[in-house]
């Protein structure tokens, strides 16, 4: 019992140290200001999508995985250098949707690609809608809808549901 309360700082610290990382994609360190977006690349590889802007800047796009719970917005100056690397899966990047507004293109590059395999067309409705599982506020497993107006593509609605498992219909912990 002794060494295990002599090892408990230790242990404690190296988690922490070790949770540091996660801030960025696989945790490897990319820091705004010192990396290049080709530095991005080499440790990223190639983003599922990539929009140069008018001034020369860029953003990329780089979704965790088909169940992943997180996207990676990267951003870029003209020049190549590395300006914010964020996860896009939240309820503040969320609230920026705008119903009415927004359309799919710029639902793509504020959230990155739905899950694949989970946009569905509801003919009936007009309607198409792109999910994107993440993890909410409250630590929980969670998918967002965009609904979208078949026809026009502009946004008509923005909702949120808890992923919902096993007899008792329980939301997964998860970790962000």
């Amino acid at each position: 019992m002794s060494a295990l309360r002599h090892l408990s700082p230790l242990l404690a610290a190296l988690l922490l140290s070790a949770c540091a990382t996660f801030g960025t994609p696989g945790g490897f360190g990319l820091q705004p200001g010192v990396h290049s977006l080709a530095e991005v690349e080499a440790r990223l590889g190639p983003p599922s999508l990539r929009w140069r802007n008018a001034d020369g800047s860029e953003q990329l796009a780089y979704p965790q995985g088909p169940a992943g719970l997180q996207t990676w917005m990267v951003h870029g100056d003209p020049s190549g250098r590395l300006l914010r690397l964020e996860n896009v899966l939240d309820s503040s990047h969320f609230s920026l949707i705008r119903p009415g507004e927004d359309d799919h293109e710029s639902v793509l590059r504020r959230l990155g690609p739905p899950a694949p395999g989970y946009s569905v067309l509801y003919e009936a409705r007009n309607e198409l809608a792109w999910e994107w599982r993440f993890c909410d506020d409250w630590s929980r497993l969670a998918r967002l809808d965009v609904l979208f107006d078949a026809t026009t593509g502009k946004v008509r609605a923005v909702q949120q549901r808890r992923e919902l498992y096993g007899p008792r219909l329980e939301s997964p912990w998860c970790s962000r």
